[in-house]
């Protein structure tokens, strides 16, 4: 038997209901430069099924002006979302685009720039947007787009979140200073959603949207239906808005019945399953050849059988107070206030704030009385955004203020995006290796480092949860309070025996939390018995779980699981370049997935030429093939009701149900209590145990 103290982090993330915000997604206009350029129709059309979710954006650009202007339109880029298809109209056919080398792709959109010739470019930014250059808008005339992204879906606690995200984070500041953004809609925005689960949904909700039209069609399978709400397009007040938008000017805002959307709000869809539905493993697999190889996804939601944990604590609060936090930071001071008022008595607090360096508020730890949290609350409110981001330096202040002899925990309030003092990831990550910790993270907001964030969750063996302006706070918190109540599977190995499986993703997997699922990818051959194991540790003690199931032979309904796979594994190859340094073996196989699978990525970028070209520059089109592919595959997976897809049926692995928010009036998650302005966000607890 030996001592071990861990310390947990999770993450406070603040957001501010209805406050109007400066970042959107949008057409970039440089600053101080008119443009007759706007966006006439956005329709955004969104499946979630079998595990994982498509989403089909169809954009038209308008050209008021008397000249042929580039369009440049920017969005943030969804949370592990991997883009399959860009599609460019060319004399009124779809042309899709090829995944070339950055560079590559970008000389050939300016050659044929250069030249006048209809292309178009997707290209990432790092972490923060999703960048579409199209050339040539043709005066007085318009082009058509189409983007399709594909990314996981989880539930946590019986609960479901989708985010379509259209609000920046307002952290590049460099762009900010030469590109305005033009984010009204002069036409048609709509948004369709369609959930189809093959485990019954109790309800389905989208915080900020009153004017959405649900529609449940049977137990798992529901559809949204959210249009901008408009009079016909001669109206007057639309075409003034339209005029303004054409003459490079700020339109006079529109009334309740006027026709334009802005792009400025995320859209966060929630679902809730029903109450006391069994623990399960669920199997998706895409084997077009039944002799060849396969691609599977198995989502494993564990039952309900972490034990609830009882510990005072005492608590640090890090606050980012960098100049990135305006407009955040009065929800932020909101959550601390409310954070502190429900603190135990018996609970200490101490607070530390950050911005160009780090400083403390408090004086050490100071109890938990109602005169010292009114006084504090107080001191909070009065903070001002402003300076840099030290994230290194907070962090540090906030190990360093833990007392050993205490359990403890450290809420950070931060966006990540480190840019004073210490920034390099490889430190970050190194610093948490010093701590025996669990690092749990609210990643607040779009645009936000999810990287880094993430990595150093994944090293402490934590959990990371993202929030959005547009999310229910309380459910959020409710999530996150379930979690540190509770304690977790830790040390936990995944093993599929009697089946050849090769490549799976993630290759570790650290700790499992309350409500949370397990979701690995990989590869297969042949359609044996598959024996399943998953070992860990509860409070020291080891426990096992185990089913069997067989592996179809041949399914070919699921072709974007390959692409899944593919940006997963980039990820992680992505996570380990971050960590041992850059090397051009790793680019490589990064490059060398991307190019195959047909992915944009920091080394990859998707660009569209007229069929021509692509044959004159010999570049094969895998892409378009696959897309074809995928379409026929959705099409025909549209018709079908709801799958099962549970394999554990015969040899359950859990005995119990799996957690639940529950139903009914009190409910829980992110359907039972009023919308709170407050508290997301980081925390990290630290408490000595026997191992």
């Amino acid at each position: 038997m030996k001592t071990k103290s861990y310390i947990s982090l999770i993450a406070v993330v603040l957001t501010l209901f209805g406050a109007a915000s400066a970042d959107a997604a949008g057409l970039l206009v440089p600053q101080g430069q008119s443009s007759s350029l706007s966006i006439r129709d956005h329709k955004v059309n969104v499946v979630v099924e079998d595990g994982y979710v498509v989403t089909e954006i169809d954009q038209v650009f308008i050209n008021g002006g008397g000249s042929d202007v580039e369009a440049v339109y920017s969005f943030p880029v969804p949370s592990h979302a991997a883009v399959a298809e860009f599609t460019y109209w060319i004399d009124g056919q779809p042309v899709t685009g090829e995944v070339l080398k950055k560079q590559a792709a970008r000389d050939l959109y300016e050659q044929e720039k250069s030249q006048g010739r209809e292309t178009a470019l997707a290209e990432k930014d790092e972490y923060r947007t999703f960048d579409i250059s199209v050339y040539p808008v043709r005066a007085n005339s318009d082009v058509h787009i189409r983007l399709v992204y594909v990314q996981s879906a989880t539930t946590d606690t019986g609960i479901g979140r989708y985010v379509y995200p259209l609000e920046e984070g307002g952290v590049d500041e460099e762009r900010k200073a030469f590109w305005e953004v033009r984010d009204a809609v002069t036409g048609t925005f709509s948004f369709d959603f369609e959930l189809k689960s093959s485990y019954p949904v109790d309800a389905v909700r989208l915080p900020e949207q009153p004017h959405a039209i649900l529609n449940k069609i049977d137990a798992g399978h529901w559809t949204i239906d959210l249009h901008s709400m408009g009079s016909s397009p001669v109206d007057e007040e639309f075409e003034s808005q339209v005029a303004a938008l054409e003459a490079g000017e700020t339109p006079a805002p529109a009334s309740a019945a006027s026709g334009i959307a802005k792009l400025d709000t995320d859209i966060v869809v929630y679902w809730r399953h029903a109450p006391d539905l069994p623990g399960s493993v669920d199997l998706v697999t895409h084997k077009p050849d039944a002799s060849g190889r396969g691609t599977f996804m198995l989502t494993l939601t564990p039952g309900d059988d972490l034990p609830v944990i009882e510990n005072g604590r005492d608590w640090v609060f890090v606050l980012d107070t960098s100049g990135s936090m305006q407009g955040k930071f009065a929800t932020l001071a909101n959550g601390v206030q409310q954070a502190l008022g429900k603190l135990n008595p018996q609970d200490r607090f101490r607070i530390y704030t950050f911005s160009d360096s780090a400083r403390e508020l408090t004086s050490g730890f100071v109890n938990a009385d109602t005169q010292n949290v009114t006084h504090y609350a107080q001191s909070v409110g009065n903070l001002q955004s402003s300076g840099g981001t030290n994230l290194y330096a907070g962090l540090d202040a906030g190990l360093n203020g833990l007392d050993s002899d205490r359990t403890s925990g450290i809420a950070l309030v931060t966006d990540g995006v480190a840019n004073v003092g210490v920034t390099e990831k490889k430190a970050f990550l190194k610093m948490m290796e010093k701590h025996d910790v669990r690092l749990f993270t609210f990643i607040m907001g779009n645009s936000a480092n999810r990287p880094l964030l993430e990595a150093m969750t994944e090293i402490s063996n934590g959990f990371a949860m993202e929030t959005s302006n547009s999310d229910d706070i309380s459910g959020q918190l409710m999530q996150a309070t379930a979690k540190i109540r509770h304690a977790a599977l830790h040390d936990v190995v995944l093993t599929i025996d009697g089946v050849k499986v090769a490549d799976l993703t993630p290759e570790r997997i650290g700790s499992l939390y309350h409500g949370e699922q397990l979701k690995v990818l990989g590869h297969y051959w042949g359609s044996d018995e598959a024996r399943v194991e998953l070992t860990g540790k509860v409070a020291g003690q080891d426990v096992e779980y185990r089913t069997r199931f067989m592996m179809p032979v041949h399914s070919d309904l699921n072709p974007e699981l390959d692409r899944i796979w593919a940006y997963a594994t980039i990820e992680n190859l992505q996570s380990k370049m971050d960590y041992f340094g850059a090397d051009q073996d790793t680019e490589d196989a990064i490059t060398d997935l991307a190019i195959e699978y047909g992915l944009v990525t920091d080394f990859t970028s998707m660009v569209v030429v007229r069929d021509e070209v692509f044959a004159a520059q010999g570049i094969k089109r895998s892409n378009r093939d696959r897309v074809a592919a995928e379409t026929v595959a959705r099409q025909a997976r549209a018709a079908q009701s709801p799958q099962q897809r549970r394999v554990d049926q015969n040899q359950p692995m859990y005995s119990k149900p799996r957690p639940s928010t529950g139903g009914g009036g009190s409910g829980g998650g992110a359907f039972g209590l009023p919308m709170l302005l407050g508290l997301f966000g980081l925390a990290w607890f630290r408490r000595r145990k026997e191992l």
